[in-house]
C-alpha cells in the first residue's frame, strides 16, 4: 500500500539522505519500477534489510517512488527468538505503512529431507516463499538487501570450492527468481558496505536485529567474514571493493562466453541421431565439442545440463570435468555421474543426458 506521509520526514529536503540517493541511482540503473507496481522487500530485521526498507520508505515520502510495497519475512525456525524477530519485522512494516507477509518453516527438517546443509536449505525455502508470495501479490520484483560485503564473501566461498569464472562473478544485481520465471530477484544494495547500512539505520534513529547465528563459526560464511576477510584486509585494506570489482569484470566476461556457448550448443545439437527422442535433452556432437576451446566447451556443457535440469544446483566443476573426459577417446558406453542421480553417457559420436530433477 502507499505509505502515509510522515511529518518528520516531510521536513527533509527534496534531496533526501545520501544513502537513499545512492539507492535511487542503482534503482534506475537496474531498471526497477518507479511507480504503479507492487514489489516485495525481503526483510530479516538485520541492518542491511532494515536500511533497504527505510530507504524505500524515504524515497516514497520524497515522491521519488510510488509503489505498493509488501514486506516478506520467513521464520526459519532455527532459533528460539525467531518468532519474536518475525513480530519485530511485522511491527516495523506497520509503522512504515507497509503490509507484512510472514511465513514459517522448519529448516532443519527440510535440510534432512533434501540432504542440504542448513544454509542451503534456508536459502531454498526462503526463495520458494518469495516466489509464492510474489505470484499471489502480482509483484514482478523481489528485493533483497545483499551488500558489497556479501558479494565479497560469496566470491571467496566459491573460489575455495574451485568455481569457474561464472561462479566467481558473484551475485547479479538482477536475475530471474527461478529459471524461466518472469519474477525477478533484485539486489539494489550491492554498492553498499555493512557500515553504510548500519550508519543509515542509526541516522534514522532506528534499531535493527542482530542474529547470533551471524557469529556462529560453524557456518563457512561466518568463518570467511570473521577470519579470512580480516586477514586479507591486512594485505589490502580495500579487499572487499577489490573482490566486488573482480566479480563485476568476470560477469562481463561471462556474458560474452554465454553467447558463444549458446551458439556452440546450437551447432553441436544439429543433425541429431535419428533414434534420439524429442522429449529428452538434445544429444551433442562429440567431435564438434572436442574441437572447441576448453573454456567455451565447459560453459556449453554447463548450459546444456542447466537447461535440462532447470538449474545448476549442486553442479560443480568436478562434474563438468568428468563429462568433458568423455570426449577424450573414441570409446562409447562410458558414463559421467551428475549430482541428484543424473548421468551423461557417450554413445558412438554423441553425448546423451539422462536427468533426474531435484
Amino acid at each position: 500500500m502507499q505509505t502515509p506521509t510522515n511529518p518528520r520526514r516531510s521536513r527533509r529536503t527534496q534531496r533526501g539522505s545520501n544513502f537513499s540517493r545512492q539507492l535511487l541511482a542503482e534503482w534506475r540503473t537496474i531498471n526497477l519500477p518507479l511507480s504503479s507496481e507492487a514489489i516485495l522487500a525481503a526483510v530479516s530485521g538485520g541492518a542491511d534489510s532494515t536500511a533497504l526498507l527505510l530507504a524505500i520508505h524515504e524515497l516514497i515520502d520524497l515522491g521519488k517512488l510510488s509503489l505498493r510495497v509488501s514486506v516478506v519475512h520467513l521464520d526459519h525456525g532455527l532459533r528460539a527468538a525467531s518468532r519474536q524477530d518475525a513480530k519485530w519485522v511485522s511491527q516495523l512494516a506497520r509503522e512504515l505503512g507497509f503490509e507484512a507477509v510472514i511465513g514459517h518453516t522448519k529448516v532443519k527438517e527440510l535440510a534432512r529431507e533434501e540432504g542440504d546443509n542448513l544454509e542451503q536449505a534456508a536459502r531454498r525455502a526462503r526463495y520458494e516463499f518469495f516466489l509464492r508470495t510474489a505470484k499471489r501479490k502480482g509483484a514482478r520484483f523481489v528485493l533483497t538487501a545483499h551488500t558489497m560485503d556479501d558479494q565479497a564473501e560469496t566470491v571467496l566461498l566459491r573460489l575455495m570450492r574451485g568455481s569457474a569464472s561464472i561462479g566467481l562473478s558473484g551475485m547479479e544485481s538482477l536475475r530471474p527468481l527461478e529459471k524461466g520465471s518472469k519474477i525477478q530477484l533484485a539486489r539494489p544494495l550491492l554498492w553498499a558496505r555493512r557500515s553504510d547500512t548500519e550508519g543509515y539505520c542509526k541516522a534514522q534513529k532506528r534499531e535493527f536485529l542482530v542474529d547470533e547465528m551471524n557469529s556462529d563459526d560453524r557456518f563457512a560464511r561466518v568463518k570467511v567474514r570473521k577470519q579470512l576477510l580480516p586477514l586479507m584486509q591486512s594485505f589490502n585494506n580495500r579487499i572487499v571493493d577489490a573482490l566486488s570489482r573482480t566479480a563485476t569484470l568476470l560477469r562481463e566476461d561471462s556474458a560474452v562466453l554465454f553467447s558463444s556457448a549458446s551458439e556452440l550448443l546450437r551447432l553441436a545439437s544439429e543433425n541429431l541421431a535419428p533414434e534420439k527422442s524429442e522429449t529428452k535433452p538434445p544429444a551433442l556432437n562429440v567431435s564438434l565439442l572436442a574441437s572447441a576451446p576448453p573454456a567455451l566447451r565447459r560453459r556449453a556443457l554447463r548450459q546444456w545440463i542447466s537447461e535440462a535440469r532447470g538449474g545448476t544446483r549442486r553442479l560443480e566443476m568436478v562434474h563438468l570435468l568428468a563429462v568433458e573426459a568423455l570426449l577424450e577417446d573414441g570409446r562409447g558406453g562410458r558414463i559421467a555421474e551428475l549430482p541428484n542421480g543424473g548421468k551423461v553417457r557417450r554413445r558412438k559420436g554423441w553425448l546423451e543426458l539422462d536427468v533426474e530433477n531435484d
